[in-house]
């Protein structure tokens, strides 16, 4: 920078004061605006930034650039930001830094873990001072107790996932519980706050389960054992994608924020075959959010409260209980809970993905789902030639869908032997949530409105389909249960 070598930093206190002017600033960064196009033909993003002298609520710094790659690419929420000869604006009343691509230069440095005082990342007129390290060295220091608490009024309310409205908008508190690749540009990021997400209705028509089956999830592959392992067992895991210009920085502070909370601004909210999915966008924004944040404080108060309830694991949603529709029947105790003289009643209720990654692979479990789909759908075609019944459904809870088959006597108990193909299919039309209106001359009329599944308890049974299943691929088959109709 030649003749400007001699800058020197204000603190941002000072340089909201000097409205107009060129100052050289030194931050934490505790907000990124993903990069987008101007109307014109530069790329832009936002930063916020906070030190010693200004912790709340930050200044933004617009920053300007040629192409998207000369743009600053945070690495990690925390990092250090240097910046060099920008302009203080005010627009209203909010003051913010103007990053200007001619004059201006930046740099960014590890947050508060970094050793290294070499910048990760440095615009082509950024020239590094010995000077510099010092107030890195500050900067680092402060930032490990530093705590980006929202102001209770703040104006940015976060949504927990019970609380999703497709085609909103929302601001979301969640922890990162993976990222993966599925394919050539398909990358999935999965966030979990402890709650369920609300179930959907399924306008799908019962005979689209022949050919365009409903899907188990929304990735084009399932994810492997070992991954779903790392999932919580209670809590709805909300799927989220990347807009197409945003993916390659979405990733990139995702992927080493696994395990961590993070705070997500303007994410849009869609709903794919009756499963939620959100969407990073480049008015998409993350903020800072340290373990300690009170937000995050109180999403884990919601999830411990909840893990200490006795049925803490039946779907928030199913309260204040499940629908009647089916029954234990016929079930041994002891298959649950050996050498125990307890009523069924108190046998615990799992989730689906408790089933899912559950240590072993032969197991029963007694859970509270709903039956999305069913393949066949007509009571005439449930049983094979032999006149054994033979069915697949699909049961769902806020945790996981899953394919559940019944069969043989499984299927006898639960229709209650072989009634008329007619009772069959109206008993199968209650669990699929299917209205049946009836017309003026008496007979039953199907109606392809959306459904809405009744949430029903069920004991599944998980087993390997034949011992060359050399990948140990889980199946599921419903026992014990029957359905009762009013």
């Amino acid at each position: 920078m030649g003749e400007r070598d001699d800058y020197k930093f204000l603190e941002i206190r000072d340089a909201i004061a000097s409205i107009n002017q060129k100052v050289s600033l030194i931050g934490v960064v505790v907000e990124y605006g993903f990069p987008k196009k101007t109307k014109g033909t530069d790329c832009f993003c936002t930063l916020k930034i906070v030190d010693q002298s200004y912790p709340k609520p930050g200044l933004s710094v617009n920053v300007f650039a040629e192409h998207f790659g000369a743009l600053p690419h945070v690495a990690l929420l925390g990092d250090i930001v240097q910046l060099s000869h920008v302009m203080m604006k005010i627009h209203g009343r909010e003051v913010y830094a103007v990053f200007n691509k001619r004059s201006s230069a930046f740099a960014l440095y590890d947050g508060k873990d970094g050793q290294s005082f070499l910048p990760y990342q440095a615009y082509p007129k950024f020239h590094p001072r010995d000077l510099d390290k010092k107030f890195i060295m500050s900067l680092r220091k402060w930032v490990v107790d530093f705590q980006n608490d929202e102001d209770p009024n703040d104006s940015h309310n976060f949504s927990l996932l019970r609380e999703l409205k497709e085609g909103k908008s929302v601001n979301l508190a969640c922890k990162v519980v993976n990222v993966q690749e599925f394919g050539k540009d398909e990358w999935i990021a999965f966030l979990w706050d402890g709650t369920d997400t609300r179930p959907n209705s399924l306008p799908i028509r019962l005979e689209d389960e022949k050919d365009n089956p409903l899907p188990l999830h929304l990735e084009s592959l399932p994810l492997s054992r070992d991954k779903l392992e790392t999932f919580p067992a209670m809590g709805s895991v909300l799927r989220v994608v990347f807009d197409q210009s945003i993916k390659k920085y979405g990733l990139q502070l995702l992927n080493v924020s696994i395990g961590e909370w993070m705070k997500f601004l303007n994410v849009h909210i869609e709903v794919h075959a009756g499963i939620w999915r959100g969407v990073l966008t480049p008015l998409t924004k993350v903020r800072y959010t340290p373990n300690k944040d009170r937000i995050v404080y109180e999403r884990q108060s919601i999830f411990e409260r909840r893990l200490q309830l006795r049925n803490g694991r039946i779907p928030y949603w199913s309260f204040p209980w499940m629908s009647r529709i089916t029954v234990p029947c016929d079930l041994d105790i002891s298959i649950f809970l050996p050498h125990s003289e307890i009523d069924y009643k108190d046998v615990p209720f799992l989730t689906l993905m408790d089933a899912l990654t559950y240590p072993e692979v032969t197991a029963k479990f007694r859970c509270a789902v709903r039956v999305v789909a069913a393949y066949p759908w007509e009571g005439k075609d449930f049983c094979c030639s032999h006149g054994i019944y033979r069915l697949r459904l699909t049961l769902e809870d806020p945790t996981a869908r899953i394919h559940a088959y019944l069969y043989g006597e499984d299927g006898e108990k639960f229709f209650g032997g072989y009634p008329h193909e007619t009772i069959l299919t109206r008993k199968l039309n209650e669990l699929l949530g299917v209205a049946t209106p009836t017309c003026d001359d008496g007979k039953e009329t199907k109606d392809d409105a959306a459904r809405d599944p009744p949430w029903v308890q069920c004991c599944l049974k998980s087993y390997y389909l034949d011992k060359s299943d050399i990948w140990g691929t889980r199946h599921f088959r419903i026992f014990g249960t029957k359905v009762v109709l009013a």
